[in-house]
């Protein structure tokens, strides 16, 4: 168990969080301080918020990462708390990037992927890049670094899907995987349960959706089930943002709980409407892992679009100390 299942899992998993962290970091290095004035700029109504909070997680791929941001913000007296709930709504959106990029099924290419920007980010570190002086050389260079370092982070990322795929063999033969097969058929909340709690220990929706699509790829579950998986894997993100908010000021908090509103609401919302957003989501992908991350981007897109109206609600201004 421990060769076949515990340690490609841990590895997989650990290339994939080290993808993500990677990408991240990359990311915010190429664009990350003119990010967060455009966050702090144009913030101004839940709308406009909703729309840079999306564009903002596209590109830093990390709603947790942009969310913890927003508390701290509003901590800091920065932001009122009113400004940062279409930054929530557009967060859960954006992050659906890295899901439907997976979705492609591009884990072949992860290996070459890898060796190709690896090889463009060191020739980014040979001596002669140091020498011109150049304003515009120094810029360019600093754009190619970093972002042959994010493809880097994402190849990563591939590869680590690719690895967690090989334990899929040992799990169908483990009578526990199939009793949980059997018992998640019957009731889809044990797929909820599992993916909230799967979350809530690695930090990473992602890298428990990225999992769960590797398994209906080879038809160990049924999508389905896939899809309960990913409504849990959203409630089980919150945990982040409420470790995040704690000793932080009032707004922080409301911050936090505003996440977690619109995350476990909107789970319990779809819950039974499963068989509906599978359907949905069939029309759009005939693969496994396609049709798994277009649920995902269903279900937050909706998720956020409903939530927005009560954005603008009275109460909420007074909630956050705004009039």
């Amino acid at each position: 168990m421990i060769t076949h299942i515990v340690l490609p899992m841990l590895v997989g998993l650990g290339i994939f969080l080290t993808g993500m962290k990677v990408m991240e970091l990359a990311l915010h290095q190429w664009a990350g301080s003119y990010l967060t004035g455009l966050v702090e700029r144009f913030t101004r109504t839940p709308l406009r918020g909703m729309v840079i909070g999306t564009g903002v997680t596209a590109v830093l791929q990390s709603s947790s990462a942009i969310t913890v941001i927003t508390i701290g913000l509003v901590n800091a007296g920065i932001m009122t708390f009113p400004k940062t709930l279409g930054i929530i709504l557009g967060s859960n959106i954006g992050t659906c990037l890295t899901t439907e990029l997976i979705g492609l099924n591009l884990t072949k290419l992860a290996f070459p992927l890898l060796l190709a920007s690896g090889s463009v980010w060191l020739g980014t570190l040979l001596p002669w890049t140091f020498v011109s002086r150049r304003r515009r050389f120094q810029r360019a260079l600093h754009h190619t670094r970093s972002l042959s370092l994010a493809v880097s982070g994402f190849a990563s990322i591939l590869l680590g899907v690719e690895v967690m795929q090989t334990i899929v063999p040992a799990l169908q033969s483990r009578g526990l995987f199939g009793w949980f097969v059997e018992h998640a058929q019957r009731s889809m909340m044990w797929g909820v349960v599992a993916g909230a709690a799967l979350t809530a220990i690695v930090h990473s929706s992602a890298a428990t959706i990225a999992m769960t699509m590797g398994l209906a790829t080879v038809d160990a579950i049924p999508v389905e089930l896939g899809i309960a998986i990913v409504l849990g894997a959203n409630v089980g993100t919150c945990v982040t943002a409420l470790l995040a908010a704690i000793g932080g000021s009032k707004s922080g908090q409301l911050v936090a709980w505003s996440h977690i509103a619109l995350n476990v609401g909107g789970a319990l919302l779809f819950i039974p409407l499963l068989p509906l957003l599978h359907e949905a989501s069939a029309l759009l992908a005939a693969a496994p892992s396609g049709q798994i991350a277009h649920a995902q981007t269903i279900f937050n897109v909706v998720s956020s679009l409903i939530a927005l109206p009560f954005c603008y609600l009275p109460f909420i201004r007074r909630a956050g100390g705004q009039r």
